[in-house]
């Protein structure tokens, strides 16, 4: 898939919102059906219009907990 925006790509740490393709790679290469269910459990799921984001606090915030 095509980047939209590649002056971002690969910048996760700054942006408060990824597309699920970026979501794989945040939660450590996983694949789509993992990290979807990783996003989901964290509550990080905003819808805007069809799209559908992840939040990277949220996910962030729950990767900690369960790493503890």
């Amino acid at each position: 898939m095509k980047a939209i925006y590649p002056e971002h790509a690969g910048a996760t740490s700054n942006r408060i919102l990824i597309t699920t393709e970026e979501l794989k790679g945040f939660c450590g290469g996983c694949g789509r059906r993992a990290a979807i269910q990783i996003g989901t459990a964290a509550k990080a799921r905003v819808r805007v219009g069809r799209r559908v984001f992840w939040s990277v606090p949220k996910i962030t915030a729950f990767l900690e907990r369960a790493a503890e």
